[in-house]
């Protein structure tokens, strides 16, 4: 029994000697009894001195093992985190060494804003796409055309211009007459910078068409005369009165003269204010009020040519 508790007792002062040893070990169940049979007592004390030596061994060995096992995980532990602790960085440069080397810095949180960014400008650029592609189709015709359709009139040179001419290119088609004193003018000015506008961004894929509604004074001479005054790209368009009127009610183009007018005297006609985008196969894309400004309404057609994705044709005669 004594043998019993001289084994513990060395074991308990080997894990006292060992500071790195934190873990519990369990001891040896393993006990020593004196024979009651021992020929001497001699003989009794020599083993037990000799079990006391072999627990003495053993506790040193488990010792030993635990505190290099518990030295190796402290080791494994600290390499988490090579950084420099937060309250010894004492400058700049230790300060810019942390955050350069962590997940979370001043380059990540950059590429993070412009990723983001880019994915905002991309889906705003295709919801709005989206939706100039949903208004062309809405008021594209369907058999007969909603907006727009064939007509036969004449030029400000005196050619025959027919809607055939304006297939392979956008048209930007405007109903006025020269006799206006303040609206058309505004208008065809405006007219001149969306058209220049477009041109800068597009190309020469427009072609913008000045429509009278008053024929009866409109001839190609005054015409030209007048469109000049606003832009030399300018194209004018007359005929006689039942060809204008079939062209305004293709276009859906309300206008109106007075019904008793005397040779020579002046009068206004009432007509429709919008500006008619029409594509390069002749249907009809959007209506542009006046509420569009120059930069607004150049803006809205050099994106729908940037949307088509069909050919566009520069014919030799508007190039």
């Amino acid at each position: 029994m004594a043998s019993a508790c001289n084994c513990l007792a060395g074991v308990a002062r080997s894990a006292r000697a060992s500071p790195a040893l934190r873990v519990p070990f369990r001891t040896s169940a393993r006990r020593t009894f004196v024979s009651s049979h021992s020929s001497s007592p001699a003989v009794s004390l020599r083993i037990a001195g000799r079990n006391d030596t072999a627990c003495a061994s053993k506790s040193r060995k488990l010792g030993l093992q635990e505190g290099r096992r518990a030295r190796s995980l402290h080791e494994q532990i600290k390499s988490f985190s090579s950084s420099t602790p937060r309250q010894k960085l004492k400058t700049i440069e230790q300060v810019r060494a942390r955050n350069k080397g962590g997940p979370f810095n001043v380059t990540a949180a950059i590429l993070f804003v412009a990723t983001a960014g880019a994915l905002w400008a991309y889906f705003t650029y295709e919801k709005e796409r989206m939706a100039r592609k949903r208004i062309a189709d809405q008021t594209k015709g369907m058999g007969k055309p909603k907006v727009g359709g064939p007509f036969d009139l004449i030029d400000q040179d005196g050619n025959r211009f027919t809607s055939d001419d304006m297939l392979g290119k956008y048209s930007l088609v405007y109903f006025g007459f020269t006799h206006c004193p303040d609206i058309c003018p505004d208008e065809l000015d405006k007219m001149a910078l969306m058209y220049d506008k477009v041109v800068e961004k597009c190309g020469d894929v427009l072609l913008p068409i000045m429509v009278t509604c008053d024929p009866a004074r409109d001839n190609p001479k005054v015409l030209k005369e007048y469109l000049q005054e606003f832009h030399p790209k300018f194209i004018g368009l007359t005929g006689d009165y039942e060809a204008i009127k079939q062209t305004c009610k293709a276009y859906r183009v309300y206008f109106s003269t007075p019904p008793s007018v005397k040779p020579g005297q002046d009068y206004l006609v009432d007509h429709s204010i919008y500006f008619y985008l029409m594509d390069p196969e002749g249907d009809f894309v959007e209506a542009i009020g006046r509420n569009f400004t120059a930069d607004q309404a150049a803006k809205v057609i050099s994106d729908h040519i940037k949307d088509w994705e069909g050919p566009l044709k520069k014919k030799d005669r508007w190039a």
